[in-house]
């Protein structure tokens, strides 16, 4: 289970300060699906990379198992953040001169499974409509091409979080709803996701919302009031 527990984050810059996460407290149990959205600048990202073991809170806590993620050694956390999570940036940050087989399969051998790359590439880029792209290279890609590819490599070995910052915002309708039906069925299988999305259309597409405003929890609808 990930919890946040009073997450507070203040950037300073140019003699203001900017608090970015203040005293955010969410639960995200196996099987939930968290849609966080709020106008550009509320924290979203921020709340996600402080999840994802990247980016330490001022104050509060990060848990998963129970355990405050940012009281681990640094090599604890890496572990957690390459045994456990799948982050979806919105940068993508596929590696260009690797294939897209392997910009996903480096996924599997960081958590030491590459025997099981093939089968679970084949079944992800079939979901995601990006079977025939596994011998190109990103460059070769369309903007939205990319974007699956980086879902598909956040997804690779079934991690128990899925963080996922704007996943379909390069995406047309149909293939934003094949990445929101990914996302569903991972829930469906019990990992813990959150989304972060600015379109409105897919708030009621997860188990709960979160909105965010300057940092702030402003509305918080709980698991189960959403279709699943």
């Amino acid at each position: 289970m990930l919890e946040l527990c009073g997450a507070t984050k203040v950037y300073r810059k140019n003699g203001r300060t900017i608090r970015a996460a203040d005293g955010l407290s969410c639960t995200v149990k196996p099987g939930d699906f968290l849609v966080i959205h709020g106008p550009s600048g509320s924290g979203k990202s921020t709340l996600l990379l402080m999840a994802g073991g990247m980016l330490p809170p001022d104050s509060g806590e990060v848990r998963f198992g129970g355990e405050d993620v940012y009281r681990w050694s640094p090599s604890r956390r890496n572990r957690y953040r390459r045994e456990h999570v799948g982050f979806v940036f919105q940068r993508f940050f596929l590696i260009p001169h690797i294939t897209v087989f392997d910009n996903i399969r480096l996924r599997y051998a960081l958590r030491g499974s590459s025997r099981k790359a093939a089968g679970g590439i084949a079944e992800l880029t079939r979901r995601l409509g990006i079977e025939e792209r596994l011998g190109h290279y990103p460059g070769e890609l369309s903007v939205g091409e990319q974007q699956r590819v980086a879902v598909a490599r956040a997804l690779a070995g079934s991690p128990e979080i899925v963080l996922a910052d704007e996943p379909t915002g390069n995406l047309d309708p149909e293939n934003a709803g094949i990445i929101i039906e990914c996302l569903r069925e991972e829930a469906r299988q019990g990992r813990s996701v959150v989304m972060v999305t600015h379109n409105h259309a897919y708030l009621g597409v997860g188990s709960g919302e979160l909105r965010l405003v300057a940092g702030r929890a402003a509305e918080l609808a709980g698991a189960g009031e959403h279709g699943r």
